[in-house]
């Protein structure tokens, strides 16, 4: 327990601990159990997406084979609507689209939007660059089919939390490099961006409520193999190392200030308003990582998932892709 920890947070841990993926030191056996007891676990569960939305899974073609896409629309859809390519977290090792249920019914509901979840292939099986590779194929077949889709090409924003934000950071650097699909947004939640640890934050947090330092080691790990922290990780894996940052989407960058990812995501909120990128920023102060799941009903919750859909909404809805100064903190 930090003693910068939001006391609000703090109590509902104690009360109830998280069930965390503590992976420093884990074997390939430990991740399989790992994967198979989140997976009961969502099968067990209640559904999330809430009133409202109707669900659809579609199967496309991708570099791999077939890559699976989750569509949330909408049940009663009038025309076409603006678009929030998605990609869930999970340390590169874990996660899928149903893990992020309640969060994109709820940006279908509140946003006025169409979500299309990508279901990547995970490392250590799928290493660099197979997990950015689908996410890349994914949001070009979303994009060319959002006739299809029911979704507004012109209006289509790409998203992300934890290694899912990191990807989204990638998959923009992709799009940008290879001249499409256009985006008019980035919605960077907690992005896991850099495997160098090289920052304060990345260094730190060996005991964490959820992710540490030892798991962030693991999920780079297994994405990068022994290049990980080496000179030669390619940019679209590790957004941070990208030189470069020019002409990407307007960002929303988002982390809490207990976690490893708390100094590399400042820092690329910084690079993105320096290379002329329209960003906000917010650095929510005494959280941990994933708060906002762990501990939903906290206040400091719902005032990130409020910040999250108002930029979602002024990008989208509004057409407003800079909100105001070139970095609001």
């Amino acid at each position: 327990m930090h003693p910068n920890l939001d006391p609000e947070l703090r109590a509902a841990v104690e009360r109830e601990p998280p069930a965390t993926a503590n992976l420093s030191g884990a074997t390939h056996e430990d991740l399989l159990a790992l994967r198979a007891r989140r997976s009961a676990d969502l099968a067990a569960a209640a559904p999330q997406v809430g009133q409202g939305v109707r669900v659809e899974d579609v199967v496309v073609p991708g570099p791999g084979g077939d890559l699976r896409l989750r569509v949330y629309r909408p049940a009663a859809q009038d025309g076409p609507l603006p678009g929030v390519y998605w990609i869930h977290g999970g340390g590169m090792v874990l996660g899928s689209p149903e893990a992020d249920d309640a969060r994109a019914g709820s940006y279908v509901r509140r946003v006025g939007c169409v979500v299309v979840s990508v279901d990547y292939r995970l490392a250590p099986e799928h290493p660099h660059p197979a997990p950015v590779e689908d996410c890349y194929a994914g949001l070009a077949w979303t994009a060319a089919h959002a006739a299809d889709l029911g979704v507004d090409a012109g209006r289509l924003a790409v998203g992300g939390v934890s290694a899912g934000g990191g990807l989204a950071a990638g998959t923009a650097l992709l799009a940008r490099d290879r001249g499409g699909p256009e985006l008019v947004f980035q919605l960077l939640l907690c992005p896991m961006l850099d495997d160098r640890e090289v920052t304060p934050s990345g260094r730190s947090f060996e005991d964490a409520v959820t992710w540490n330092r030892g798991s962030n080691r693991f999920g780079w790990s297994a994405l990068l193999g022994d290049a990980a922290g080496g000179e030669d990780v390619p940019v679209h894996a590790a957004p941070a190392r990208a030189a470069d940052l020019s002409g990407l989407p307007p960002a929303y960058v988002d982390v809490g200030e207990l976690e490893v990812f708390r100094d590399e995501c400042a820092e690329y909120a910084l690079r993105l308003a320096r290379a002329g990128v329209p960003v906000e920023f917010h650095l929510w102060p005494g959280a941990f990582h994933g708060f906002d799941t762990v501990v939903p009903g906290a206040t400091l919750s719902r005032r990130a998932r409020a910040e999250r859909v108002a930029a979602l909404t002024r990008a989208l809805i509004e057409g407003l892709t800079r909100p105001g100064p070139a970095l609001r903190i």
